[in-house]
């Protein structure tokens, strides 16, 4: 990736990378179209900003797959300013091809829309055809791209609020410096420590990638064996989205701390609606993050799928199949 030093501006963290972009090129009620479910932040952000998130629908049973350039284009109004994409995605671990990212890219061309891209798992995609997914390889699209980065997701250095925003478009450069000269700079313990890990070899990201692939295996294999959970393989990132034979996950997900254990354990996920903008959905179903060891996530789903069946016969009063 060529860039100049004026490309990159060092933020405390991915989240005020995200923030600061949003502050700079968004007016009172200018629109974000970003697929759901997402990283719920992403609406702190863009509401400080004054912006409107048009919410792109995907479903469980499509594999929260959203490349679709009708589905896109038909959000893009008068007030559309960008279109925001997560790759590999938080929460779905969704991956674009190369052929869905030139279609998204092409539609921020046509259109004048920023593409701003929160790419701080792109090191982590589980299957080779994928390489390291950047939108930064188009060059036609200098002016309208905005990559967001982070050290902490990057490196799985939890806590280090290290983040960049990376950007040619020498009128938004010239913008976020005006916040970024209005803040405090990144803690200088941080910035040592980030410049340190960015000298690590690629054996580092092999060996991580080997290990969160084999977190992933190991709580999708176990997910399809509950009767009735939907679910797709992800492709990157750290999480699953799943939909759960329940009636409503943040009822269930008290109900298991308060009411439910397995020899002493329960388990905790994040639930679903609070990923989507639109009302009403993702009420069944959940984020689960595989970042416990694999011999922990091994307990965690058997917990999961125990607390279920119970849940199921107690809260919602349903018979088993074989108990009829």
């Amino acid at each position: 990736m060529d860039l100049e030093e004026n490309d990159v501006l060092i933020t405390t963290g991915g989240s005020e990378a995200l923030l600061l972009t949003f502050l700079s090129i968004l007016d009172p009620y200018t629109e974000v179209i970003i697929p759901e479910p997402y990283y719920p932040n992403y609406t702190t952000f863009v509401h400080a900003a004054g912006g409107v998130i048009r919410a792109l629908p995907t479903n469980p049973w499509e594999g929260y797959r959203y490349a679709k350039r009708e589905r896109i284009e038909s959000l893009i109004t008068k007030n559309t300013r960008a279109i925001m994409i997560t790759n590999p995605g938080n929460p779905t671990g969704v991956v674009l091809d190369q052929e869905e990212m030139r279609m998204i890219a092409d539609i921020a061309k046509e259109h004048n829309l920023f593409l701003i891209c929160d790419e701080v798992y792109r090191e982590f995609c589980y299957d080779e055809k994928f390489g390291v997914p950047t939108m930064a390889r188009f060059r036609d699209i200098d002016e309208n791209l905005v990559i967001i980065d982070s050290v902490s997701k990057r490196f799985s250095a939890c806590g280090a609020r290290v983040g960049c925003v990376v950007t040619r478009n020498k009128e938004l450069q010239q913008a976020l410096l005006k916040f970024c000269q209005s803040r405090l700079a990144v803690a200088t313990i941080d910035q040592v420590g980030a410049a340190a890990l960015y000298t690590v070899d690629h054996d580092f990201f092999r060996r991580s990638k080997a290990e969160y692939q084999l977190r992933r295996d190991t709580v999708i294999r176990k997910l399809r064996q509950i009767p009735g959970v939907v679910v797709e393989e992800p492709m990157g990132a750290f999480y699953v989205m799943a939909s759960l034979p329940v009636d409503d996950a943040d009822k269930f997900q008290l109900w298991l701390l308060e009411k439910f254990s397995d020899r002493g354990d329960t388990v905790m996920f994040a639930p679903g609606a609070p990923f989507y903008e639109t009302p009403g959905k993702g009420i069944n179903e959940v984020r689960i993050a595989y970042v416990l060891k694999q011999q922990d996530l091994e307990r965690a789903m058997d917990v999961l799928a125990k607390g279920i069946a119970h849940y199921q016969r107690t809260v919602m009063k349903i018979t088993p199949p074989a108990e009829k």
